[in-house]
């Protein structure tokens, strides 16, 4: 029988712990690896589990920092629930499709202009309705529009070049590569391309936790304030109608969170607290229950009763079912 080997993974999150486990009916059926970094606001690791200092893709993580990035080159929006939806990774629901034509608009652009890869929306009714219609994908339904449309709206207000835009050499990107080395404190060491077309960077948990932290807990009158206000106070913007990162950033005074794709979750405190998740596998299913058993380490619920109801119904939502039936959790190792 001819001899199996593997290659080994030369990836710092090969190396990363278990941070949750899946259990039914009492049995650890699966366990989820990865990694944790939180930083109080003088830069000191409340929490470090995994390889914290090796850089990860935060994804759409990144979105809060890249606005931050169009107010800086001038990008203006005509409501605060517009900022939040340039920083949203939203679900394509009617509301989040005509802010962004209101950002084209306002800019003089429409649709056209946007180079976002096309989609049907992802939330299930929208997608429904999508579908009857008869409509084909498109880059407003997609749920990066809103960065794109934002994006669209700084170069305009700079007077770059809009076509070219997604660029990595284009003044845009480069004032986003400029605003997250500055956030995290760390230089961009990866730079790939995003599934909406836009660079995406590469930086460390630490770094990102850094960045929310700062962004959370900005002075009155700075970009990072205005980004993290709006998002505080228009969390459906960001997130869609429901979804667990818009509970969480109503559920708790100040928060601003903002999820990635392969399960990554950022978190920053009004404190300056700043928290990073990421799930070694890219399993969505475990990076909620590691930032809720990391929120209450961090001390959240001592905000008051009402946060400790809203991290405990996002927790119970990671359930295992057998036959329909509640037979299982998925739960954090996080002591």
């Amino acid at each position: 029988m001819p001899q199996i080997s593997l290659a080994p993974s030369d990836s710092p999150l090969a190396q990363a712990p278990v941070v949750a486990e899946v259990v039914r009916n009492d049995f650890v059926e699966s366990v989820h690896h990865g990694v944790v970094a939180a930083l109080d606001r003088d830069g000191s690791r409340l929490i470090a589990l995994g390889p914290v200092d090796a850089p990860i893709l935060p994804r759409s993580s990144l979105k809060p920092l890249q606005t931050v990035a169009m107010l800086r080159a001038g990008a203006e929006f005509a409501s605060e629930e517009l900022v939040a939806l340039s920083a949203a990774s939203h679900p394509g629901e009617d509301f989040h499709q005509e802010g962004a034509r209101r950002i084209l608009d306002a800019v003089g652009l429409d649709a056209t202009a946007l180079q976002n890869t096309p989609s049907r929306p992802l939330d299930d009714a929208a997608a429904r309705e999508f579908i009857q219609a008869g409509q084909e994908p498109t880059a407003l339904a997609q749920n990066c529009s809103g960065k794109h449309a934002g994006m669209l709206a700084a170069c305009v207000a700079a007077d770059w070049d809009t076509g070219t835009y997604l660029q990595a050499d284009h003044p845009l990107q480069r004032l986003i590569v400029e605003v997250i080395e500055e956030l995290t404190g760390e230089p961009v060491t990866v730079t790939t391309v995003d599934g909406c077309g836009a660079p995406a960077h590469g930086v460390t948990p630490v770094g990102l936790a850094r960045a929310f932290g700062r962004i959370a807990g900005a002075g009155e009158g700075t970009p990072e304030r205005r980004v993290a206000d709006a998002i505080a106070a228009h969390p459906e913007w960001l997130g869609g109608t429901g979804r667990d990162v818009t509970r969480l950033i109503a559920g708790v005074p100040g928060l601003i969170a903002k999820d990635g794709a392969e399960s990554v979750y950022a978190v920053g405190l009004a404190d300056g607290t700043g928290l990073t998740v990421k799930i070694a596998d890219g399993a969505e299913r475990a990076r909620v229950v590691v930032a809720t058993a990391a929120l209450r380490h961090l001390g959240a619920r001592e905000l008051g009763p009402e946060v400790g109801r809203v991290l405990a119904e996002l927790d119970a939502e990671a359930v295992v079912k057998g036959h329909g039936q509640k037979v299982g959790v998925v739960r954090a190792l996080l002591g």
